[in-house]
């Protein structure tokens, strides 16, 4: 069993940067492949980036590819979501997820909610333009 909690978010201008944390609760948090997910007002879910068990494997979206960064640290049982050069197309609610698995491969990978079987209860950015 794994409980997930995030935190980090909040209200920031265009152009700033924020840095999202999931901390993790259970023994199988470092064997977990974990992801951000977000969703706006009126959208669906959509997926953000994945990281698989070790770290040293990561995807993410091309919506955010070269602003926003996955990392964990299996030490402190946390990931991380560093945001950068945000703007108002990136204001939602962001969670955070984890996969029975080590990594996620085959299935669409990383991108499909449905590869993740825990979630977070989400936190809100808002970005101002």
């Amino acid at each position: 069993q794994v409980q997930l909690v995030e935190s980090g978010g909040g209200l920031v201008h265009a152009g700033d940067s924020l840095r999202l944390s999931c901390v993790a609760s259970g023994r199988t948090f470092s064997s977990a492949a974990m992801g951000w997910f977000r969703q706006a007002p009126g959208n669906g879910l959509e997926f953000v980036a994945g990281i698989n068990w070790s770290g040293d494997s990561t995807v993410h979206a091309d919506s955010v590819k070269g602003r926003f960064t996955i990392s964990r640290d299996n030490a402190e049982n946390i990931m991380y979501l560093q945001m950068n050069s945000l703007t108002s197309e990136d204001t939602a609610v962001y969670y955070c997820a984890a996969a029975y698995q080590r990594q996620l491969q085959g299935n669409g990978g990383y991108s499909p909610s449905n590869n993740y079987h825990y979630w977070g209860q989400g936190t809100q950015v808002t970005v101002s333009s």
